[in-house]
């Protein structure tokens, strides 16, 4: 039986992962903050082969669901729909989308921790948030290409790390597992792994780099 993998958001870092897992032969199920029908053409056009619907649909069909919205927005998300999904949060604070907010930009805030408070029983996975979506579309590479970049995966929950490193491999990049949700506060804005497009041994040293005490 074929994965799907379902994203709840179709901007930019949306659609350009809902292309790459199409391409990478999953069902792909996407969701934008209305009907699908707002959202039918663009996914049509900039994600050949997924499919638009709604959150329920993704929520309920998916083996991996992938937050792509603005993050001040995870508050909206169903969180007894999702309590019990792998749920890959690919969410960075903006202020320019968020307005300025200590709660999600403040020194310290590990943003992932408060998408498992509101998503209680979901199995969080801090995924492909420090890469930006240009990056994401044009360096995805087949597996053992010399060069292959990475994208770190943080979570507390070994198995679904696990899960959510086999698409990050499948979609095009080498998976370099951390070790628990603390560590992917390394990988948000303002440390030296945010904005990362490098090799999984140079991506494990920026990390390391934005983990010291």
């Amino acid at each position: 039986m074929t994965a799907t993998v379902g994203i709840l958001g179709a901007g930019k870092v949306g659609t350009v992962l809902a292309r790459l897992a199409a391409r990478a032969g999953y069902r792909v199920l996407v969701a934008g903050s209305g009907a699908p029908q707002k959202i039918e053409l663009t996914v049509q056009v900039l994600a050949p082969g997924a499919e638009a619907t709604t959150a329920d649909v993704v929520a309920a069909e998916s083996d991996i669901v992938i937050l792509a919205l603005p993050l001040g927005k995870h508050v909206q998300l169903d969180a007894a729909a999702l309590r019990g999904k792998v749920v890959a949060d690919s969410m960075n604070y903006w202020w320019e989308t968020d307005g300025h907010r200590e709660d999600l930009g403040g020194e310290g805030v590990n943003t992932t921790r408060l998408v498992a408070s509101h998503l209680e029983g979901a199995r969080i996975v801090k995924a492909f948030n420090h890469m930006g979506y240009h990056d994401l579309e044009d360096f995805a590479q087949p597996a053992g290409t010399p060069g292959r970049r990475a994208i770190a995966v943080a979570s507390d929950d070994a198995d679904a790390a696990a899960q959510v490193a086999a698409l990050v491999d499948a979609l095009g990049f080498d998976p370099l597992v951390l070790a628990d949700l603390d560590a992917g506060i390394a990988l948000q804005p303002g440390h030296p792994a945010f904005g990362a497009n490098t090799s999984r041994e140079e991506l494990l040293g920026l990390v390391a780099a934005g983990t010291v005490a």
